[in-house]
């Protein structure tokens, strides 16, 4: 394979002087958890990060097009993001909920200003799974219903409740969990029945919605909950007006409807700033994290004052939710959101990338389908077009080939045959070329 150049960077990472890889796999694999698992054959120690690179302990360089799994929105180290949590880092560290802080109002009400309709309301966390267990409660306490409507495909977290809501048996451990949610059918217009030559295939997939409602519910429902476009499942874009009738379904039967924004908001869809504006509705509820901080431990639910309110029936607390320092961050990557007009590059970035994406479709039929929006994209992989089996090994293989060439990317799907694409939305044309001929490479050394 022809080594590709990585674009030329003007930054030079420090040396690294701590322990080495040998010591920190040894240590690893003596006290952290077994469960946690690891990308490559040999596992990768990075240990620098810079705009949309990473470098590893010895000083060479990757693109990081998996984003710290569509985590780093504005890029590593974005000197206004680390400036912002430097100066609140020398002045206030930590103060809870119990007390004033400008932090914790300002960025409250700079998120509210992005939100559509009378989501108004936020309450911070510290991760996407605890923002959807939260926004569950919101939902059960409100309607006073129980049964909740999620996704086949989905991933929505990994405690109790959310993993109760995941529906990926990869993700979901044998014990007690899913009381009272329901799966309805993934609206995939690649493997599901209704394709995207349906103009119809949103209201057929959302009337499973109603089906599931009528049949395996009281009729009443407390949630239905969806990520705007599925992440974990295969970047799976849901067909035009889904949305729009699975919520009326939802609605009809006294749920509210929950948008899990956690990969595909703050502007990574490119057209708009939320995924669910992509499909014209307004959710009752929003749970979103990762891009909120760019890689720090920031999450947050947005709700309407009416919503809002059932959670003030009893004490209700949350030690580290709206801490000053990572306040300060979140505001501080909405500014440079905004600033370096991010939500457009994505856009163009992502289209370019989709061009590029479809043309080596047309030369490897190991390529199934390519879909997404903005810098939220994906490849399916499969062994024949006309079965879609899933090309598991082949799909692990081109991870690795990449990586040796200095290209990190991910994967997703039930059978991780989906190689997924989400770089800070800094990139330039010159990484989405680097991608697109780093994948290119990788394809034809199969």
């Amino acid at each position: 394979m022809k080594q590709p150049a990585l674009p030329p960077f003007d930054y030079t990472p420090k040396p690294y002087t701590g322990p080495s890889y040998d010591e920190v796999l040894k240590l690893r694999k003596e006290f952290l958890s077994p469960g946690l698992f690891l990308y490559y054959k040999k596992p990768m120690m990075f240990v620098e990060g810079k705009g949309q690179y990473i470098f590893d302990d010895q000083g060479r360089r990757y693109l990081d097009a998996l984003g710290g799994i569509v985590t780093i929105s504005v890029g590593h180290c974005h000197p206004h993001v680390v400036e912002a949590a430097r100066k609140q880092n020398e002045t206030l560290q930590h103060s809870t909920t119990i007390y004033l802080h400008p932090n914790i109002a300002q960025f409250a009400e700079k998120l509210a200003g992005k939100m559509p309709g009378d989501l108004k309301v936020c309450y911070f966390v510290n991760s996407g799974s605890e923002a959807n267990d939260l926004a569950l409660m919101m939902a059960r306490l409100y309607t006073g219903n129980y049964d909740a409507i999620a996704l086949r495909n989905c991933y929505h977290g990994g405690n109790q409740s959310a993993m109760g809501l995941t529906s990926h048996s990869t993700w979901k451990f044998n014990v007690p969990q899913s009381f009272g949610v329901h799966h309805t059918i993934a609206p995939d217009p690649y493997r599901g029945a209704f394709g995207r030559n349906d103009p119809d295939a949103g209201k057929k997939y959302a009337d499973d919605v109603k089906s599931v409602i009528d049949f395996a519910t009281s009729g009443q429902v407390a949630a239905y909950i969806a990520e705007s476009i599925q992440g974990v499942g295969g970047c799976v874009v849901f067909p035009d007006n889904y949305l729009k009738n699975a919520y009326a379904h939802v609605r009809a039967a006294g749920g509210v409807c929950i948008a899990d924004e956690v990969q595909a908001g703050f502007a990574r869809t490119g057209t708009h700033y939320w995924g669910f504006e992509t499909q014209g509705v307004i959710p009752d509820i929003v749970t979103m994290a990762k891009g909120i901080g760019n890689g720090c431990p920031l999450a947050a639910v947005v709700t309407t004052p009416a919503i809002a309110a059932t959670v003030a029936k009893r004490i209700h607390f949350n030690t580290f939710g709206g801490n000053p320092v990572v306040c300060a961050i979140g505001k501080a990557v909405m500014e440079v959101i905004d600033q370096e007009k991010l939500q457009e590059n994505s856009l163009n970035m992502g289209a370019h990338l989709v061009a590029g994406l479809e043309k080596l479709k047309e030369k490897h039929n190991i390529i199934g389908d390519v879909r997404g929006k903005g810098l939220m994209l994906g490849i399916e992989l499969v062994k024949d077009r006309a079965t879609k089996e899933p090309a598991k090994a082949e799909c692990a293989q081109l991870l690795e080939s990449c990586r040796e060439m200095g290209l990190l990317l991910g994967k997703g799907g039930l059978w991780g045959h989906t190689i997924r694409f989400a770089p800070p939305m800094i990139i330039k044309k010159a990484d989405a070329d680097f991608i697109l001929e780093v994948l290119g490479e990788a394809l034809a050394g199969l």
